[in-house]
């Protein structure tokens, strides 16, 4: 590892060598100072070059368990974003990008919330708030909102892009976030049930998702293009233009990796490992074949 490896219970400490590889490779020639303007460079670039995918925790679950799952420690994670250009999921993330911002001076804090896809479905997403300047900001490596989000004290709070903005409202004094997932395009809310969590709390979440999860079972990439969004979704590529325009199709397993290739960068041993997709069998807090199963988002 390019990083001595953290306990679950410790924060991660990036090694200088991997942090001046990432800057680079995220476009940096110079360190983003610990400021709102230095906030904003480095989400935005984030949002642009690193992808939101399930890439490694398929390969990953396709094959004997052993270890912890991939992206679990930040050096995992940009070691194999360096090299294969894959990004991960929420636990992976923020937790990599948690220890990229306390590297650079940063004081982050982790959150965990709730992607409302059910009145039941439980926590189930890691996210990171930089407290700066008195206020705090919101900057999620799953929602890929491309500005860091205020929690402002008015309690609201919008980025206003057509195809990747946000609309955030307390309520009974808990954040919820409103977001378009690909495959949920009229949107839905990310409840922030806590922020200030541990580096254990999320190990352990993100270890639980190996029972179920949705992206266990068929790929999902996001990412940030051209002033859009684009990635593919339970076997559809799906691009939200820069007016928000949706458009769909099916994404045949035959151009599977062509599209994880050409169009996100990641490297052809790993688009050539992914498996196929296997059916998302309906969440452990929905009764099989009630009403609303579908296709939930964690």
């Amino acid at each position: 590892m390019s990083t001595g490896a953290a306990l679950p219970d410790q924060e991660e400490t990036l090694a200088p060598d991997l942090l001046e590889r990432v800057l680079a490779k995220l476009g940096f020639s110079n360190r983003p100072a610990p400021t709102l303007r230095g906030l904003e460079g480095l989400y935005g670039a984030w949002c642009l070059k690193v992808s939101f995918d399930n890439v490694r925790k398929l390969i990953a679950l396709s094959q004997p368990s052993g270890g912890p799952l991939p992206g679990d420690s930040a050096a995992d994670f940009f070691d194999s974003w360096l090299r294969y250009g894959s990004g991960g999921t929420c636990w992976a993330a923020n937790g990599a990008l948690h220890a990229l911002l306390a590297a650079l001076g940063f004081v982050p804090v982790r959150g965990i919330a709730t992607m409302l896809v059910s009145p039941k479905a439980p926590p189930n997403h890691g996210t990171v708030c930089v407290p700066l300047e008195g206020k705090r900001y919101l900057v999620d490596a799953s929602i890929l909102h491309g500005v860091p989000l205020e929690l402002s004290a008015s309690g609201s709070g919008a980025i206003e892009h057509a195809a990747w903005g946000v609309q955030a409202m307390l309520r009974q004094e808990q954040w919820s976030v409103r977001w378009r997932p690909l495959h949920v395009p009229a949107g839905i809310e990310c409840r922030i049930e806590v922020l200030g969590t541990t580096a254990a709390a999320f190990h352990d979440m993100h270890e639980k998702t190996r029972a179920w999860s949705p992206f266990n079972y068929e790929l999902y990439a996001r990412r940030n293009r051209g002033g859009g969004v684009i990635g593919t979704a339970f076997g559809k590529r799906v691009e939200f233009d820069a007016a928000g325009a949706m458009a769909e199709r099916a994404l045949p397993a035959d151009e599977r990796r062509r599209f994880l290739i050409e169009e996100f960068g990641i490297a052809e041993e790993l688009a050539r490992a992914l498996p196929g997709d296997t059916p998302t069998p309906p969440p452990p807090w929905v009764r099989h074949g009630a009403a609303g199963a579908g296709r939930p988002f964690p």
